[in-house]
């Protein structure tokens, strides 16, 4: 690739990997719609690392208490809301890992289309317009549960679909249940640490089962300054959200999947 095209999909990567529009969609598109070709597995689990590592230092000390808790929750069997968080966020994971196993291959053969993205694009903004609309927006993360987690998870597990957005799933199904903004938010955030972590151990595995030659300078490129933006988008996203709300990417995703729709009927 060009720098031009790592500088791209790096900060398309490290923005849109936590905001609710999708993005497997976005580095999906340049390459069916620009032409641009294909990043390959490397450049993936650069970019990907590179949004890891901000999460987890953004969230380094919730994070670090979480840990302890839940470790203490094992060895002394003494529970606290913490542990409990961390127990939940492990319970949303599952359903995301046991679809991924089952289902990948399938759906990176079928459904990596302009077509499928432009559907969900429009289907789950919708969805997310409306959960935002109807929830009643009162309970914290601390406060969710473990059957609200699990259907959270079940959400995450239906974005391996491109175009869904596991952060805009995700923020959904929590509206849906009555977290507030923030608290949907930062359940989703939280939720990303180990599918990311998880991905990114099975696309190395891939990459080191079928090595290719590799462009150091486009992989560090990538990781910085998908690590910078993913960064800066957790920031600012979560002090805006509970004035702003959805209805800005929602009004996104639906420019998004009619331009879809036009450029595969009319082009």
């Amino acid at each position: 690739m060009e720098t031009f095209q790592v500088v791209i999909l790096a900060l398309i990567q490290g923005l849109t990997e936590f905001l609710p529009i999708s993005s497997s969609a976005h580095l999906i598109l340049p390459a069916q719609l620009l032409g641009w070709p294909d990043q390959g597995l490397s450049f993936d689990v650069a970019v990907n690392t590179g949004s890891l590592l901000a999460v987890v230092i953004y969230f380094r000390r919730e994070l670090w208490t979480m840990a302890g808790a839940w470790s203490v929750s094992i060895v002394k069997r003494e529970s606290s809301a913490e542990s409990k968080l961390a127990w939940w966020i492990i319970l949303a994971t599952i359903p995301a890992v046991i679809c991924g196993f089952a289902f990948k291959d399938f759906i990176s053969t079928n459904l990596r289309s302009s077509a499928v993205i432009a559907t969900t694009t429009i289907v789950f903004g919708l969805l997310l317009w409306w959960a935002d609309y109807a929830g009643k927006r009162q309970l914290s993360e601390y406060q969710a549960g473990w059957k609200k987690a699990l259907f959270i998870g079940v959400a995450q597990a239906l974005a391996l679909i491109p175009g869904t957005s596991r952060s805009g799933a995700t923020m959904t199904a929590g509206l849906m249940l009555g977290l507030t903004r923030e608290a949907a938010a930062r359940f989703s955030f939280l939720m990303s640490v180990p599918v990311s972590l998880g991905a990114a151990i099975l696309v190395t595995k891939d990459l080191l089962e079928n090595p290719a030659a590799i462009d150091t300078h486009a992989l560090i490129l990538g990781t910085v300054l998908s690590f910078v933006s993913a960064y800066a988008c957790i920031h600012y996203f979560l002090k805006i959200i509970s004035k702003m709300g959805m209805l800005p990417f929602v009004i996104y995703r639906l420019a998004l999947g009619l331009f879809l729709v036009g450029f595969l009927l009319f082009v």
